[in-house]
């Protein structure tokens, strides 16, 4: 059994119940599943700005720290007094005792000043390429001292740079074992002449330089990752953050711009947040990485409460609508009964009701007694046989619920039904009057054919070819306008109809009306409401020609524009004046309801017009009209081009 078969074979209240749950289900579910996601985005937003502001700070800071050591570096390669002794002690030039002293607490003491009044500095050091030189410290070093450290030990074209992460050894036994770790800026003393004098130091604390590396919580790390592709973790340096930093940077894909990147990404089946930014002044890559396991988990577990509170309430819910809809269908079986017994043929049964007041002109008074139905019938409910949905049908139905405010409407709906059975004979028989009188009409327009096609014959007959010709014009215009099969026609048919008339209308006259057409065939295609062009050619006769009573013109012309269909009639009669125009275009625009200063009913034709364009293709389209007193009136018409 499909699932179509299942659904139609279940009883009417198990299928309210289910419905009415799944329209209170699926939107709670929906809404709360939507709010948990929005939940989740905002916790994943939150984080990522704070993390983002975060980087900007760490970025701010290091490019502060750097900037500071720049500027300190400057200020000793471009200090003349060091940069002289220097190239002294290279070439084991003596200096007197005096010249020594005065070295150093001017020089020397001046530049110690520098180190302790910069708060970001550890220690600037200058080594002197001597093994001679008299040491004076903290700032003057021989050159053979700094084979203590561990950027010493490496190429020496690999000296200059930035260095990190190593222990201050300098006095120290030489193993690299320091409680102090830093990071230092090394460049080459070099002087015009001399060549390479000395190696400057400039030495920050790793804690000074990347002061989230220590004190790291468990939820979060951090690492800088130099040039080379080293990193270094500070307190948290363990093999499990060094295999993830690879992977972590080809997903950031960061450049060289400076700007922080901040992602979303799953690491050895975590939720982690990761970002970082590329310091151009240390030439290497700062990353920042929040595990949000521990969130996400406490997440879910909200969650999955939540939906077992649903779930619960749910079921709940299900089982009160439940006993709710079988009550409510026990008026309902009542009211299928009856309408059974309507559809057996038994227009006089009414639906048992109790407890309503009666209306004016009501079917179901109240209180009734009860006609369950009327002779004809007596089995109600989902079918005949059955007896227990029969009892209930039995039961009057009482009160101002739903159910028995149905009983009262089906009851009047018969009596409508009754009612309107009369009125529907009623109406069958004025249509079947109003096809009799159709018919009558087109027997008396074939009538009238016939007459004038006899008429026709008679004149040929008498050799009175103008008037057979006239007559088969009048034929002409008398089927065009009694026959429409459709409200629109094509502007070649409603120019042939304009022809008939006019040639009709010369007989009348002692003078001309000609017609002059310019149409391209693509206008003369085109569809157009019937009976368009005559009132425009009958007002150009009435009330611009006639009073002329001299030969004239009435030219059409067409053309496309801007993917509109245009169409001219210009006469050249005597055109009227500012004033009038003024009141035919408000006229025409339906601005005017009222004839007003007398000019009758005038316009009436071209609004008309005007109207039935705007019903046919939209009311962007109609007509124009532009005149000159004297001179001549043009009426535009715009349709659309429709291709056929």
């Amino acid at each position: 059994m499909n699932l179509r078969a299942k659904w139609r074979s279940l009883r009417l209240n198990a299928k309210f119940t289910l419905v009415i749950v799944l329209l209170v289900w699926v939107p709670v579910i929906a809404f709360a599943l939507m709010f948990f996601r929005n939940t989740q985005e905002n916790l994943m937003r939150n984080a990522a700005s704070t993390m983002e502001l975060e980087l900007q700070d760490t970025n701010t800071q290091i490019a502060a720290y750097v900037d500071s050591i720049n500027m300190s570096m400057q200020l000793f390669l471009s200090d003349t007094a060091l940069t002289e002794f220097l190239e002294q002690v290279s070439v084991d030039e003596e200096m007197t005792t005096q010249e020594s002293r005065s070295f150093y607490n001017v020089t020397i003491a001046s530049l110690e000043r520098l180190i302790y009044n910069n708060p970001y500095l550890y220690q600037i050091r200058v080594y002197a390429d001597s093994d001679t030189m008299q040491e004076m410290m903290p700032v003057l070093y021989r050159m053979s001292r700094m084979d203590k450290l561990a950027w010493a030990n490496e190429d020496e074209s690999e000296w200059e740079g930035w260095h990190f992460d190593y222990g201050d050894v300098l006095f120290g036994t030489g193993t690299g074992e320091s409680s102090e770790r830093i990071a230092s800026y090394v460049t080459k003393i070099e002087s015009y002449g001399y060549g390479e004098i000395g190696v400057l130091e400039v030495a920050i604390s790793m804690e000074t330089l990347f002061p989230r590396l220590y004190g790291q919580s468990e939820d979060q790390w951090h690492c800088f990752v130099d040039g080379e592709g080293i990193a270094y973790f500070g307190e948290n340096d363990n093999e499990t953050y060094k295999e993830q930093v690879e992977s972590i940077l080809s997903e950031l894909n960061l450049e060289d711009t400076g700007e922080c990147t901040v992602t979303a990404i799953r690491l050895n089946g975590n939720a982690m947040l990761i970002g970082g930014f590329y310091s151009k002044g240390l030439t290497g890559t700062w990353i920042s990485a929040y595990d949000l396991s521990a969130v996400m988990e406490e997440l879910n577990v909200t969650r999955n409460l939540v939906f077992a509170v649903i779930g619960a309430l749910l079921l709940l819910l299900t089982w009160l609508i439940n006993r709710i809809v079988n009550g409510l269908l026990r008026g309902f079986y009542n009211v299928l009964g009856t309408v059974r017994e309507v559809q057996k043929g038994n227009l006089e049964a009414r639906v048992s009701v109790e407890g309503y007041e009666q209306e004016p002109g009501g079917s179901s008074s109240g209180p009734v007694a009860g006609s369950a139905a009327k002779p004809g019938g007596s089995s109600f409910g989902p079918s005949a046989g059955s007896t227990a949905e029969a009892a209930i049908s039995a039961l009057p139905m009482t009160g101002v619920d739903e159910p028995g405010e149905l009983a009262l409407q089906v009851n009047r709906m018969l009596d409508h039904i009754n009612e309107l059975m009369e009125d529907n004979i009623h109406r069958e028989v004025l249509a079947k009057n109003a096809e009799i009188r159709s018919l009558q009409n087109q027997i008396n327009a074939h009538f009238i054919y016939n007459v004038l096609e006899s008429i026709k014959m008679m004149a040929e007959i008498e050799e009175k070819y103008e008037i057979s010709d006239a007559v088969t014009r009048l034929g002409r215009l008398l089927r065009y306008n009694m026959y429409w099969k459709s409200g629109t026609v094509t502007v070649r048919e409603e120019i042939e109809y304009i022809r008939n008339y006019i040639a009709l209308m010369n007989l009348r006259f002692d003078y001309e009306i000609y017609l002059s057409e310019n149409l391209p065939e693509l206008v003369l295609e085109q569809k157009i409401p019937k009976m368009t062009l005559q009132p425009i050619v009958e007002n150009s006769i009435i009330h611009g020609i006639e009073q002329m009573a001299e030969d004239t013109n009435i030219y059409v012309k067409g053309f496309i524009q801007d993917g509109d269909c245009i169409i001219e009639l210009t006469d050249a009669g005597n055109g009227m004046s500012e004033e009038r125009l003024v009141w035919l275009q408000k006229k025409i625009a339906g601005d005017v309801e009222m004839e007003e200063n007398g000019v009758g009913d005038s316009g009436i034709g071209l609004k008309n017009v005007q109207d039935r364009i705007c019903l046919t293709f939209g009311p962007s389209y109609g007509i124009q009209v532009a005149s000159k007193e004297g001179c001549y009136t043009k009426v535009r018409i715009r349709i659309p081009v429709m291709n056929s």
